[in-house]
């Protein structure tokens, strides 16, 4: 794990590299807005901290773990079970800056889908039934986030992330769903060009961040 937490007693730090303990920002029963998995309900698991930087991430504030309390998970496992949730998305920041491991075992132990949305950069950790890869350019995927991807997921911001989203798709399986996202502050400028692009190159699909428009979490 390269990121690191500030002042950490050797206590915390054992039970957060094992696993046992997470920074979570936020947690929450919702429907999913994006992706492959659009309109499924879902419990979402947020946890803070990322070191990658997108100058247009609509969640900033998940960027330093140190404010975002660890968590023992555990109490995360009690939360979610007040709800009928039949699957989980864990998301960040960049979630596989820790280990999910433990995490994931419990939610398969309760019979939970496990999704996760990761830019790829760190190693995998945790057991899931469908990772969506989202790439960021300030810092690049790693080979087995390429060959582990159920769904290529490309924000799209300006013209060469077009090009540099071929370039993505190179690189995963066959079998792996491609997207194309218009990111959200430009959507009105970039959905018509995603539009355009789609039909021109209908190996890829759309995404749009469908929540927002519910105005939902």
């Amino acid at each position: 794990m390269n990121y690191k937490l500030h002042s950490l007693n050797s206590t915390q730090e054992k039970l957060l590299k094992e696993g046992e303990i997470l920074p979570i920002m936020e947690q929450f029963y919702t429907i999913q807005g994006e992706g492959y998995n659009t309109g499924k309900a879902a419990y979402f698991i947020r946890i803070g901290g990322c070191d990658i930087g997108c100058h247009w991430c609509d969640v900033k504030e998940s960027w330093d773990a140190n404010i975002h309390p660890l968590t023992n998970i555990q109490d995360v496992i009690k939360n979610l079970e007040a709800y009928n949730a039949k699957s989980v998305v864990v998301t960040g920041g960049e979630p596989l800056i820790y280990n999910l491991d433990k995490l994931t075992t419990e939610l398969k132990n309760k019979k939970i889908a496990t999704f996760i949305e990761t830019s790829g950069a760190y190693s995998l950790s945790g057991k899931w039934d469908w990772i969506c890869l989202s790439p960021k350019k300030n810092m690049n995927p790693l080979s087995e986030s390429y060959s582990k991807a159920n769904e290529l997921k490309v924000i799209v911001y300006n013209q060469h992330d077009f090009s540099w989203a071929e370039e993505q798709a190179k690189k995963v399986e066959g079998n792996c769903y491609l997207y194309l996202q218009p990111e959200w502050s430009k959507i009105h400028i970039l959905l018509p060009q995603i539009i355009d692009y789609v039909k021109n190159n209908p190996k890829w699909m759309i995404s749009l961040q469908t929540h927002k428009f519910m105005n939902i979490p």
